[in-house]
């Protein structure tokens, strides 16, 4: 049985060697309470039995490194070759892929097939536009093929991203309802096509939207004070998987850990560095 509990601020004195000591006494058996799991397969199933003891894995830049202990390997579709994808399945791992929904990149190779009227103004990064998300009629073909694509490089799962637009400035008048409506249409999309629906961020609209979604996949909540927000994915048994990109893991694995997240430190560059909570008991 492994702890993997690592951060270089652990033991600098005898208030944090406490809180390092809890954590430890708290989670030590979370591990070999671990439920055996079934193999992937497509659309990729997430037994409730499992939701609290998923260990996770989120790697968008850098070579991928496949050795990483982790069940599941959030990827990016387009960077991800399908021999990449095969040896992971070949080791029974869940696989989801990120697709941006509510933007585009200028770079993404279907770039083109966005036409002026969707788009509106500067994205969530560099280089990235907001869509409109009422034209469904528009989107939802473009949507088909890269969930296509993910399909047919072995992913059974898809984390939709993005899908907050009417929360920002996105240059068009979106609002909440039309967010809903969309993001569920996009989870149906998705199902339709093979694959198991996540929500990636999109908070506010989680008390609505968790009938739709099999997993949440969830970045900050604890410093942005907004876990409690995530209760319904765990309330039904589905899994929320969490990231943290500052703070000591000692200090808020507790936290999320005892909502039953699956939580993780990493560098906000999404490389193959983590930093794992053991999983809830």
């Amino acid at each position: 049985m492994r702890i993997r509990l690592r951060s270089p601020g652990i033991g600098r004195g005898p208030r944090r060697m406490l809180r390092s000591l809890v954590a430890v006494t708290l989670l030590t058996a979370a591990y070999g309470c671990r439920a055996d799991l079934l193999p992937p397969g497509a659309p990729t199933p997430w037994p409730a039995g499992s939701a609290r003891h998923w260990r996770w894995q989120w790697q968008l830049t850098g070579p991928l490194d496949s050795t990483v202990d982790a069940d599941v390997f959030l990827l990016d579709p387009v960077r991800t070759t399908a021999t990449e994808t095969s040896a992971l399945r070949a080791r029974d791992r869940r696989l989801i892929c990120q697709v941006a929904v509510g933007s585009y990149t200028r770079t993404d190779p279907d770039a083109d097939r966005y036409p002026a009227a969707v788009r509106g103004g500067a994205g969530p990064r560099p280089d990235t536009r907001w869509v409109d998300v009422r034209q469904w009629d528009v989107l939802a073909p473009i949507l088909a093929d890269r969930f296509r694509l993910c399909r047919g490089k072995g992913f059974g799962a898809v984390a939709l991203a993005d899908a907050d637009g009417y929360a920002h400035r996105p240059g068009l008048a979106l609002d909440f309802d039309d967010q809903l409506l969309f993001n569920r249409r996009v989870a149906a999309l998705a199902r339709s096509l093979g694959l198991s629906p996540g929500l990636l961020g999109d908070v506010p609209q989680v008390a609505a939207l968790a009938p739709d979604f099999d997993f949440a996949v969830n970045e900050e909540c604890v410093r942005r004070g907004q876990c409690a927000k995530l209760l319904p994915f765990t309330d039904a048994g589905k899994p929320v998987f969490h990231v943290e990109y500052t703070g000591d893991p000692a200090d808020f694995c507790v936290t999320t850990v005892g909502y039953g997240f699956a939580s993780i430190r990493k560098e906000r560059g999404l490389d193959a560095w983590r930093s794992p909570c053991p999983a809830a008991p």
